[in-house]
């Protein structure tokens, strides 16, 4: 195209010409994000504000427009997948103008994209220890739990499938048997293990493996945070989940009546198995000195996650809230004291932070939405899936009333541009009044915090915080959509 067309056409025609030009398209945050979030340093968001990015018109090279947050100039990075399949840094410039740094990366991006490279070998890959297959089965067909087989065959979640390849390129298997336990018995244990990941580097945390546990080592400069995970199960007289159970959408008297009895007990008995484990993981050499958390996820039978959270919160504390409005028309809430949960003829005292050496757990993480389906929806965001997909989420989210008591209800489709995500976003931290070392929340800025201070439950919100929802994963015509917890 000549000079003099290009002057006369539009702001986004040029913008096309420049990008076909260089064979490079721009890719959305979400998408970006799918393939670099396990790559990226903590300190990069600290030296560097990522403005725009691009990638090759096969993705094999990536490029990001970077503004330093210090001298206030441009530069750019480019990233190729590495023998692993990892998209690492290949190259850069700094200290430029806007325009010099974008026309730099796009003249970087077709010089790879002309060179048909699709590897691009960093020398470490061979001592490097990360890098799973999740989906090629490690046992034979029949021990496959059928949760497995359904995710890995069905094109409902491809989504999912596509943004946890990307992710388990960085992953370390420390026990040596992740794979078989994702594949066999310990599916949604698992699962909660990789939502905690990615929320974990979200928050903009050195994320380690240690060797032997707790399960995550997290950091930013001196502060460590060790996080052990636990999920609540189905008791051995309980079937476990299928994928192909129907909704079980209990009445809401039902579900109250539950969470004062049975529910507790549901999450006292994992909880108490780790704190009273024969070697505390509290004395172990690496964890000494620092901030100790237990983060529970409940899986006990289909969608339990979307409607326990208030036992939790009793269970922890040893406290419910009742509440009322006077005649003012303000919201009063008051605190009665749980002296016991009983279920069935099993008891157990209320209170997991007032038990003997309950003082060194920090704090417990929860969210009813670390499951399959969260992974779809994030997949979905980023571009994974097939484009006749279709997926909508409703569910109840905090309400920032004061005078409210109660959640409000909301309901929109999954579409890119339109809709956002996080990983972060549901997931609480309730922290314990006697820890002996205290997390500091700054280091996990977008989740919500709680704390127990004079008989009140006090609580630190995001903007939007879902307590839980249901996804519907439709794809039209040859597979029926199915409402899944999340």
């Amino acid at each position: 195209m000549g000079q003099a067309k290009l002057k006369g056409a539009s702001q986004e025609e040029r913008v096309a010409t420049l990008f076909a030009v260089h064979s490079v398209k721009p890719l959305t945050r979400e998408r970006y994000n799918a393939f670099v979030a396990w790559t990226r340093s903590p300190i990069a968001a600290v030296a560097g504000e990522e403005l725009q990015f691009f990638s090759t018109l096969d993705e094999h090279v990536i490029g990001v427009l970077i503004r330093d947050r210090t001298d206030r100039d441009y530069g750019y990075i480019t990233l190729g997948r590495d023998g692993k399949g990892r998209y690492r840094c290949i190259g850069g410039e700094v200290s430029m103008s806007r325009n010099d740094a974008l026309h730099a990366m796009l003249k970087d991006l077709k010089k790879h994209f002309d060179s048909g490279a699709e590897v691009f070998q960093q020398g470490d890959e061979v001592e490097d220890k990360a890098g799973i297959d999740l989906f090629t089965p490690v046992v034979q067909e029949e021990k496959l739990s059928s949760t497995f087989q359904l995710m890995r065959s069905s094109n409902h979640w491809l989504p999912a499938r596509s943004i946890m390849a990307e992710m388990m390129r960085h992953f370390r298997d420390i026990d040596g048997n992740f794979v078989e336990q994702f594949q066999t018995t310990g599916f949604d244990s698992r699962i909660w293990e990789l939502y905690l990941y990615a929320a974990l580097l979200e928050e903009g945390l050195y994320v380690e493996k240690p060797d032997p546990a707790p399960d995550f080592m997290v950091s930013f400069g001196r502060k460590k945070v060790f996080i052990e995970a636990v999920t609540v199960n189905p008791s051995l007289n309980d079937p476990a989940p299928k994928p192909d159970d129907k909704p079980l959408f209990r009445p809401i008297e039902e579900i109250r009546k539950l969470n004062e009895t049975k529910i507790p007990i549901k999450f006292g008995s994992p909880l108490w198995s780790k704190l009273t484990r024969a070697k505390p993981y509290w004395e172990m050499p690496n964890v000494v000195g620092n901030p100790l958390v237990f983060a529970i996820a409940d899986f006990h039978e289909k969608q339990s996650m979307t409607w326990t959270s208030t036992a939790l919160i009793d269970y922890l504390y040893g406290v419910s809230h009742d509440f009322s409005i006077d005649e003012k028309g303000q919201l009063i809430i008051s605190p009665v004291k749980i002296e016991m949960h009983e279920y069935e003829g099993k008891q157990i005292p209320s209170g997991f932070f007032l038990q003997p050496n309950s003082e060194n757990i920090s704090a417990v993480l929860f969210s009813a939405s670390g499951t399959i389906s969260k992974f779809n929806r994030m997949g979905r965001l980023a571009g994974f899936g097939l484009p006749e997909q279709r997926m909508m989420r409703a569910g109840t989210r905090y309400k920032h009333d004061k005078n409210s008591a109660l959640p409000e209800p909301f309901c929109f489709e999954i579409k890119q541009g339109e809709i956002t995500e996080t990983w972060a976003e549901g997931l609480s931290m309730f922290h314990n009044p006697n820890a002996k070392y205290p997390v500091d929340r700054e280091m996990f800025p977008n989740i919500a915090h709680h704390y127990f201070d004079e008989g009140q439950i006090r609580s630190y919100l995001p903007d939007f915080h879902p307590y839980g929802s249901y996804t519907w994963n439709i794809l039209p015509i040859k597979e029926e959509g199915k409402p899944s917890g999340a």
